[in-house]
């Protein structure tokens, strides 16, 4: 096949979004993410910046247009704001998004080269903003650092969005609170499911809070009206009308959103995962590394778009197997 044929899956969805990690590592230890003492990958097993390049480059070749970059927390990884430039000068030619998760920590020290190089908009994970809630989630004391980086952010004229876990018990009364504090700021916000990825410390069923019965409760305090927008990622939107605010509903249990996905990620080392919640896998690393990597990577490619499922097989039960022993920070945000 022509290296430059578009991404096309055998179900006939085109796909168009790279969702790319850049590290497993992260400076906070979420509880429905990882255990505390998380296990991380050799560095030597992690793509190198070049590699990362030539690979991003290859996705803009297949028709990739949006790249999200994703970590564990991208941030951490020293070069990536390098990486960040170099896919940059890309946009307008082949690549029309660029854009980052972060979980907020290092923002205030990033936000500016970030938007010098072509981000536009990034995605902050913030579950709450009660601050002991915040240390009791993350592990760590870092709540100031996050609003201070989204305050800087916000400064420069870098779009924040908001992504909130949904948690049963622990944050699920302050949802309300946070959406009109976001909207206060000027932020979108999203907010999100926990999805069944990796051993942690604990059951999550314990705290898995299904978003319909959310949007229940918000009713009855808001008018929300819903939305037809579509950013390209699998949130479902409503406007809130008090506020004025967009607000979104990731519902990757409740209410399956795999029939228009358009998404493919990659982990750190170079493993291509067809599906989030799926054991499907193309190893591109090993054609990165090979002899012929020009051939090697679009052979690999038209694999991952055979392999890649109809939808994913998600779902919360006391005791379960987790839907794939991967964690989240391994698989990319």
């Amino acid at each position: 096949m022509s290296c430059s044929q578009p991404l096309v899956d055998a179900f006939d969805r085109r796909i168009s979004y790279l969702r790319l990690s850049v590290t497993d590592r992260c400076d906070l230890r979420c509880s429905y993410c990882m255990p505390e003492r998380m296990q991380f990958l050799p560095k030597k097993e992690v793509l190198s910046l070049e590699e990362l390049h030539r690979l991003a480059l290859a996705f803009i070749d297949r028709g990739i247009t949006k790249i999200r970059l994703t970590g564990g927390e991208p941030l951490v990884r020293r070069d990536v704001v390098e990486l960040v430039q170099a896919l940059g000068r890309r946009l307008g030619d082949g690549l029309e998004e660029l854009t980052l998760t972060t979980n907020g920590t290092r923002l205030a020290e990033f936000a500016g080269p970030l938007l010098d190089a072509g981000v536009k908009r990034v995605n902050v994970s913030l579950d709450t903003m009660d601050a002991t809630l915040f240390e009791t989630l993350s592990r760590r004391d870092r709540l100031v650092q996050v609003l201070r980086g989204i305050a800087a952010a916000s400064a420069i004229g870098l779009k924040v969005k908001i992504n909130t876990v949904a948690l049963k018990s622990l944050n699920e009364g302050k949802i309300p609170y946070l959406v009109e504090w976001a909207h206060a700021h000027g932020h979108d916000i999203t907010l999100i499911e926990v999805m069944p990825l990796g051993e942690i410390d604990g059951e999550r069923v314990d705290h898995y809070l299904p978003l319909p019965a959310i949007r229940d409760r918000l009713e009855e305090r808001f008018t929300l009206t819903d939305l037809p927008d579509d950013t390209g990622g699998p949130a479902r939107y409503v406007r809130v009308e008090e506020t004025g605010g967009r607000l979104g509903f990731i519902t990757p249990l409740t209410n399956n959103f795999c029939a228009s996905c358009n998404r493919i990620r990659v982990t750190a080392t170079g493993q291509l995962f067809a599906c989030l919640g799926g054991a499907e896998q193309v190893d591109l690393r090993a054609a990165l590394r090979s002899d012929d990597p020009a051939a090697r990577l679009a052979e690999a490619l038209d694999t991952a778009m055979r392999i890649k499922p109809e939808r994913h097989h998600f779902a919360h039960a006391r005791g379960a197997t987790p839907a794939q022993p991967r964690h989240m920070s391994v698989t990319g945000g």
